[in-house]
């Protein structure tokens, strides 16, 4: 029976691998690893412990890890130009949950964008920051332009005096406004964190924006939504080192033990990989956004933020109220292999987050597999077809077809050169 079970595991994971190999890809938080990164993570490391920092562990047989550790380290403090970095975080939230504990005790005032203008839930009441007892207050947000109020949001700060300013969104459509607010926030001695889950790909592309060069103390990130790496975390800091400390102790012992090695090292490839390829890839990325959201516009959706240029970065927002709802669609959508999500959006406030007005929609995998402008156009008929009682399954499985591999990385074929020079 056990091998019976171990088989039908093994035949699900087929199935969700054709799934995937047939469909279009749209989840704005989702990627593809690379083949060496892939390999780190079916390494012996995925097998092993390493509490502590490299040379200060609480397990023997960390040699080699420290060194993996201090590369990985090296390597995203180069990509970022940061001073430090913490590469043990095991998931974007993981580094979110290290810093309120870091920076914030119960009581601390923290100023955050809501969640109805696209936060994290990790920065909801329900979320870390309330679960730290840390009390919120929110900026203020233009939902025309789908952008902060830099005035209006000047004005709670002044008025608030947050100890610690969170800038981040899962829907990230354009630059948070550090610059502009940084005085301000230097005035009422605001320490500023940035949270850059979905945008860590496309700064690290030098797209999008550059938080430490504008005034953040810190940023958080998970590794696998536009930076294409694997599932695991991290934090960068341009700040002093007593803040750094708190830091360190923040992620462990305050929210992991082991912190996934193997994932780690992957990190490490994807940071090397990233120095190589990100600008172009993270420009594509970008590229193909603006095109899908203009010519989704154009045939008639409700894309959000317009006036803005619909989006800065890999996301765009659409109100699907016309079209029967986000469930609905998301649902049909689905079903023709179109994969995206159901989201929440302005005006939602008295939705479940189940069946809400909008959907999400993200660039960054089918980037990563080659798709352009061209395609992005096909995407778009695709959806509006499908959404109007065509069955698109077959047009979907052709265009998807063409497209197979991974880019922006080094290949197999270059894993094993490289090898081969060392032996």
């Amino acid at each position: 029976m056990a091998l019976s079970d171990a088989i039908w595991f093994r035949q699900k994971a087929e199935e969700h691998n054709n799934l995937f190999r047939h469909s279009i890809p749209l989840i704005a938080s989702e990627n593809l690893i690379s083949p060496i990164t892939k390999e780190m993570i079916v390494s012996d490391l995925n097998n092993r412990y390493a509490e502590g920092l490299p040379g200060h562990r609480y397990y023997q047989g960390n040699r080699i890890v420290d060194e993996i550790e201090t590369r990985t380290e090296q390597l995203m403090k180069t990509l970022f130009n940061s001073k430090q970095a913490d590469v043990r975080p095991i998931s974007g939230t993981n580094a979110n949950q290290a810093l309120v504990f870091a920076l914030g005790e119960p009581g601390d005032k923290i100023l955050s964008p809501s969640l109805d203008s696209g936060a994290h839930i990790s920065s909801a009441e329900f979320g870390a920051v309330g679960m730290r007892g840390l009390k919120s207050s929110h900026m203020s947000f233009d939902f025309n332009e789908m952008k902060i109020d830099v005035d209006e949001t000047r004005k709670i700060i002044l008025s608030e005096k947050p100890k610690i300013t969170l800038f981040g969104f899962s829907v990230f459509l354009f630059p948070a406004p550090i610059k502009e607010l940084k005085n301000d926030l230097d005035e009422v001695g605001s320490k500023i964190w940035y949270d850059g889950a979905h945008v860590l790909g496309l700064i690290a592309g030098k797209r999008f924006q550059d938080p430490l060069r504008e005034g953040a103390d810190l940023i958080t990130g998970s590794t696998h939504k536009t930076f294409p790496g694997p599932q695991h975390g991290a934090i960068l800091g341009n700040t002093d080192d007593e803040t750094w400390k708190k830091v360190r102790r923040g992620v462990f012992p305050g929210v992991l033990s082991n912190h996934h090695l193997g994932m780690m090292a992957g990190l490490g490839v994807t940071a090397s990989e990233m120095l190589e390829f990100g600008e172009t890839y993270a420009d594509s990325v970008i590229t193909n956004a603006k095109t899908l959201a203009q010519e989704l516009h154009s045939l008639g959706f409700n894309v959000l933020a317009e006036k803005s240029g619909f989006t800065e970065s890999h996301t765009i927002l659409v109100d699907v109220k016309g079209n029967g709802g986000g469930k609905y669609v998301a649902e049909t959508l689905e079903a023709n292999g179109i994969i995206l999500n159901k989201n929440m959006i302005p005006g939602d406030s008295n939705k479940k987050a189940q069946d809400p007005s909008g959907i999400r929609i993200g660039t960054q995998e089918v980037t990563r597999i080659g798709m352009g402008r061209s395609e992005m156009v096909h995407v778009a008929n695709l959806i509006y077809s499908a959404l109007n009682g065509k069955d698109v399954r077959e047009d979907v499985r052709d265009l998807k077809e063409q497209f197979q591999e991974v880019k922006y990385c080094y290949g197999k074929e270059t894993a094993y050169n490289f090898l081969q020079l060392y032996r």
